[in-house]
């Protein structure tokens, strides 16, 4: 049993979190970079909250860019306990309309120009994702979101694409219809890998802006209906958020779904081969195990 602190990574157009007491933007060191940004912090009707802008505030990091494991690593070490993660996609369901929100449970992983991983050579570990949303806080995020009367879906197949460009045409009917995929953005990995490697429960929001390019009714995608409707749905993001501290309380109880846990049996390097550099990086990560 411990203290819940929820963190909130804000994706295209969600720079904020409204109401906090006690506000304040404090800086991160991380032995993995610097953050995206400043990480702002404060309290929401007695539950630690933690925000942070993905892309930086003035939206100065492409997909590609975003320090992930900076990110997920400050965030650990400043004692959050929960991510959720609010990000744009694209749908390719028809019932996903834009302005949807969707909880996702699962990814299809597209990203190749990305550090995965906190592992590596000296100290290697692999971590279960089968599940790599929890769904103890999907829970959270779906009443939260169904309470701002917001179309919301519970369960879908996000496809993560490396970007900065837009699907194809042939690659949006591909992973529609051949790969069963439901919603298409460019954040969310490796930036769940990362949460469950951290041991950080983590749950994502969808808000879909578009239908991609395979509806034929709808054309290519056009960044100006994105920024449309991101800038209509922004409010209805940060009621949701703003609903998460009593839904998850302040005090936490061990992850029943064991995402707090999923290091237990994952690290592989025998301790006397582990190399002691890396190791001293992974002391927020990993400590726990290794300290």
């Amino acid at each position: 049993m411990g203290q819940t602190k929820i963190a909130v990574i804000g994706g295209s157009g969600i720079y904020e979190i409204d109401g906090l007491t006690d506000a304040r933007w404090i800086d991160v060191d991380t032995p993995w970079g610097a953050p995206s940004d400043q990480i702002l912090t404060g309290s929401l009707d007695g539950v630690d909250m933690a925000f942070l802008p993905r892309h930086g505030r003035g939206h100065v990091h492409s997909p590609t860019t975003v320090p992930y494991r900076a990110n997920i690593d400050a965030l650990k070490r400043i004692g959050v306990t929960d991510v959720i993660s609010v990000s744009a996609c694209g749908s390719f369901r028809e019932e996903m309309a834009p302005g949807d929100f969707v909880i996702v449970d699962q990814f299809i992983d597209r990203t190749f120009a990305r550090d995965k991983s906190f592992f590596g050579q000296g100290c290697v570990a692999h971590v279960s994702v089968a599940h790599p949303t929890c769904p103890r806080l999907s829970d959270a995020c779906e009443t939260a979101a169904r309470a701002t009367g917001v179309t919301t879906h519970r369960g879908g197949t996000y496809l993560a694409m490396e970007g900065p460009q837009f699907s194809t045409l042939a690659e949006s009917k591909m992973y529609r219809d051949s790969w069963g995929a439901d919603v298409i953005g460019m954040t969310n990995m490796p930036e769940a890998k990362l949460a469950r490697e951290a041991e950080l429960c983590y749950a994502s929001i969808a808000m879909i802006t578009d239908y991609d390019s395979w509806h034929p009714d709808h054309g290519e995608v056009d960044v100006t209906q994105i920024i449309q409707t991101l800038t209509g749905n922004a409010q209805n993001a940060r009621d949701l958020v703003s609903k998460l501290p009593k839904l998850l309380g302040a005090t936490r109880q061990d992850c029943p779904h064991g995402c707090d846990k999923a290091l237990e049996y994952a690290i592989m390097t025998a301790p006397d081969k582990r190399d002691p550099e890396l190791v001293a990086k992974l002391d927020a990560v990993a400590g726990r195990l290794l300290g």
